[in-house]
């Protein structure tokens, strides 16, 4: 994640608060709870890419003996399989 996990309550404070004022939303539960299901959700999101990269490593764990020899690039077959990943999940990261 390339947000700090301690940043997310104040962002999703001022998420909520300037479409609150804009008119956009109009919250049907308590500003609490309202503030606790958005954080849930923007951190959800936020770890999209940490779990794709999890995943990506445990797939190249099958290419370990090949990588250590020198005849892949690690680097390299990351973000390709990364890449391939995630035109395959439709995902924006």
């Amino acid at each position: 994640m390339r947000i700090p996990k301690n940043w997310i309550p104040y962002i999703t404070h001022n998420i909520i608060e300037n479409l609150i004022k804009k008119g956009l939303i109009e919250s049907m539960v308590p500003y609490e709870q309202l503030i606790e299901e958005a954080e849930k959700l923007i951190l959800e999101e936020l770890m999209v890419e940490d779990r794709l990269n999890e995943e990506v490593r445990e797939l190249l764990k099958k290419y370990e003996a090949e990588i250590e020899k020198g005849k892949l690039d690690y680097r390299k077959l990351f973000e390709m399989t990364k890449q391939k990943l995630v035109k395959q999940r439709n995902l924006v990261l």
